[in-house]
């Protein structure tokens, strides 16, 4: 599948089923743990359950502008995509991530036997049991999950945006204040 095909079919079949509750660090790196299911294409009927954490580094005021980082997405090289490629791309279709460094790290790769809708019910029964509000809980296409990721983050990101600035401006006060 082309690398634009991808990008559509995920933007059309991605669904946050659970969002992240816990804000972003302002003044520091975050790390946000995700499960992200997907129908098996291999094995029909089962789910694939994708678990691992993108790190944002902490966001800084002097960045060059559009020009994030991404590391640990696993594009194949079939796709003949590398990091420039993938900014390029974001960006001819509007999409513009703030300058930070975000780092993809897939811990655990399984299967769930039984369809996406009985997966999706039993990881948000472990996430609510566990009052986890760390962690986002993803539905996206197997063969795209890496977009389906970038989507997850880029609405982490930007829920966070007012708060950040905000947060951003008083340190900078209470800094200058300190320095007077």
């Amino acid at each position: 599948m082309s690398f634009e095909k991808s990008w559509y079919k995920a933007l059309k079949s991605t669904e946050i089923i659970r969002s992240r509750i816990q804000a972003l660090l302002t003044l520091g790196d975050t790390h946000v743990p995700y499960i992200l299911l997907s129908e098996s294409t291999i094995n029909v009927g089962d789910t694939i359950v994708r678990k691992g954490e993108v790190v944002v580094e902490k966001p800084s005021i002097i960045v060059p502008p559009n020009h994030p980082q991404f590391q640990g997405f696993e594009f194949g090289e079939e796709e003949r995509i590398d990091e420039n490629s993938l900014i390029n791309f974001l960006l001819v279709r509007g999409v513009r991530m703030p300058s930070l460094r975000y780092d993809n790290k897939t811990m655990s790769l399984d299967i769930h036997e039984g369809k996406l809708s009985g997966a999706i019910k039993h990881y948000e029964n472990i996430l609510q049991k566990e009052e986890n509000v760390q962690t986002g809980l993803i539905k996206g296409p197997e063969d795209c999950w890496q977009f389906s990721l970038l989507i997850f983050i880029c609405t982490q990101v930007a829920r966070n945006a007012d708060q950040d600035i905000k947060r951003l401006l008083e340190e900078f006060k209470k800094q200058e204040g300190n320095n007077n």
